[in-house]
């Protein structure tokens, strides 16, 4: 009897034993980040300082692009395109045109952003934000490649207090664009290909408009009507004409767009009609923004157009637009960003202000504004700053985002920093992954951060990313490699097209650590000069795979719309592991 208890006493202990090595094996691997520091430095700000009454352009610094912009009363409301970032379409406001606050997301719901299974350059592409005063009512118009929904329309009573879920709208093309008329009708233009049978040629594009209705927030069947065949000069073969917005001055309707696609051709054109379904004359003068002449240039500014107006608190006229500004490679790392201009429209026809001449990093503030604020107190920061999270707080900040998915499915803020839950799903995949993003603002920077992760096998890592796409990425992480903890830095990126299209990803360097100290990663550029360090108990930043170059983070070489995000990243299905 005594021989028996032992050996219950015996199987007892070793099921305990085994159930918990079991359950070791299977609990969830978190990966905690317990700040994150983002510091930009670059010299075109140290170079010209502001005056008491200047501003910085760009306004938004980092990938935001297609900016489209509207007022009420002394609200200004500004929203971009964000592909397949998740949440979608940042919304900001700003009483003055300077100094802007993040208020949110327009689609902030997953009922309302279905780009789960989006490449990172589909999703959403160029939102149109309008108020109308004839229902004192706020759209959000927009084109989502994802979850087959197309073309689509969201609104609101209160930008502040969030949208509805999307209206499905019944006609193709992109870039769609809401009017509305003092008499109380709305309409609809949009981007779209030639009628069957009549493209001329690669890029051969049209502008339509639609009546819309208001009641049942539905293009009017048969109203359509292309407005402009081609662009400015038909005979000239012009491409893309796209991004299309109409205005109302002195009786007259305005349609302005952008033409010649988003490169180095792009350009701003105006064109004018007695009623808002047209015909369309275009000005003698177009473009009116375009940087397409000016070749080789010291803070070059570069594929302005895509642009937006309203009136300003000055009662004078300003546009939005985007721009890229390249690195010393000419790279575009930092994606299409924000800038603004004012618009000189006491004649007949707008012009953007010196936007026919290189662009320049400042200009004044609108007449009336008299304080800069950006950076202080929750306005959003540009020209050089260093910005510190320490993921504390029960709000994240929204400059933080996710992948095809939202943030807090995977990660959570704590006492000590983000806490990251792996999802089984790497980089290379098309999914939602467990990564969370913060756009690249400078050509010269630097990213810190502190990770608390022990990776229990090969599967698990967890670390900086930089992310073009997909298939164009840098891994910089630590794994499990038998019983010892690398550090590793990958390089990937496709080669070919089509079907013909393969991803190759390459080990550059690669380090066992410690883990028993805290772990510091830090990924800095200057330029096109990638650099990727860590260190270990506080000890310096040593660097990691030498210089690497930004290329497959530029839109030059992966291709698509958004620039470089930097990423804190883990994941439980690990495929970059060091040769044997």
């Amino acid at each position: 009897m005594k021989n028996y208890s032992k050996f219950v006493s015996l199987i007892a202990l070793l099921a305990l034993t085994i159930g918990q090595g079991f359950s070791q094996r299977n609990k969830v691997n978190h990966a905690v980040f317990n700040y994150a520091t983002y510091e930009g430095k670059d010299q075109v700000y140290i170079d010209h300082p502001l005056g008491v009454d200047e501003f910085y352009n760009p306004i938004l610094q980092g990938c935001y692009p297609d900016p489209s912009i509207t007022r009420k009363g002394d609200d200004y409301f500004l929203v971009t395109s964000s592909f397949a970032m998740f949440p979608g379409v940042p919304i900001f406001h700003s009483k003055d045109l300077v100094n802007w606050t993040q208020i949110g997301h327009v689609l902030d719901r997953k009922s309302q952003l279905k780009v789960f299974d989006a490449g990172i350059a589909f999703g959403i592409f160029a939102p149109d934000i309008k108020y109308n005063p004839y229902n004192d009512t706020f759209y959000m118009i927009t084109t989502q490649f994802a979850g087959d929904i197309g073309n689509m329309v969201v609104k609101t009573k209160d930008p502040f207090q969030g949208w509805s879920d999307p209206i499905q709208l019944k006609f193709e093309g992109i870039d769609p664009g809401l009017f509305f008329d003092e008499d109380g009708k709305a309409y609809v233009v949009h981007n779209d290909a030639p009628d069957p049978g009549k493209e001329r040629y690669s890029g051969h594009r049209v502008i339509k408009i639609w009546e819309y209705d208001l009641e049942k927030d539905q293009v009017v069947e048969g109203t359509d009507k292309i407005i402009v065949d081609g662009g400015v000069d038909p005979s000239k073969n012009p491409i893309w004409i796209e991004a299309p917005h109409i205005y109302k001055k002195n009786g007259f309707y305005y349609l302005m767009c952008a033409e010649g696609g988003t490169g180095g051709n792009h350009s701003e054109v105006i064109f004018k009609s007695e009623h808002p379904m047209g015909p369309y004359i275009p000005a003698p003068s177009n473009p009116i923004l375009t940087q397409r002449y000016f070749g080789d240039r010291k803070n070059r500014v570069d594929w302005a157009g895509h642009a937006d107006l309203v009136l300003g608190p000055d009662d004078k006229y300003y546009g939005v637009f985007l721009g890229i500004r390249p690195n010393d490679k000419n790279r575009v790392n930092t994606g299409r960003e924000t800038f603004i201009l004012p618009v000189d429209w006491s004649g007949e026809w707008p012009v953007f202000e010196n936007g026919l001449v290189p662009i320049q990093p400042k200009l004044k503030m609108p007449g009336g504004v008299t304080e800069n604020k950006t950076g202080q107190k929750g306005y959003f920061p540009n020209g050089n700053f260093v910005y510190t999270e320490k993921f504390n707080a029960d709000k994240l900040d929204f400059r933080w985002i996710g992948l095809r998915g939202p943030r807090e499915d995977f990660m959570k803020t704590t006492k000590i920093g983000a806490q990251i839950t792996p999802f089984p799903v790497n980089m290379k995949e098309v999914k939602p992954t467990s990564t969370l993003f913060y756009r690249q603002q400078h050509k010269n920077f630097s990213f810190t951060t502190a990770l608390d992760y022990k990776p229990q096998s090969e599967k698990d890592l967890a670390g900086i990313v930089c992310v073009q796409s997909e298939a164009f990425h840098y891994i910089f992480g630590v794994t499990k490699v038998g019983n010892d903890y690398i550090l590793l830095l990958e390089r990937t990126e496709a080669e070919g097209n089509g079907r013909n299209r393969k991803v190759k990803s390459q080990i550059l360097a690669s380090t066992k650590v410690d883990l028993s100290k805290p772990l510091t990663l830090q990924v800095k550029a200057t330029g096109d000069d990638y650099e990727f360090g860590y260190a270990t108990d506080g000890g310096e930043i040593v660097n990691l795979g030498g210089v690497v170059s930004g290329d497959i983070l530029s839109t030059n070489i992966a291709g698509g719309f958004t620039g470089n995000m930097i990423g804190l990243y883990a994941t439980s299905s690990n495929d970059v592991l060091p040769a044997r």
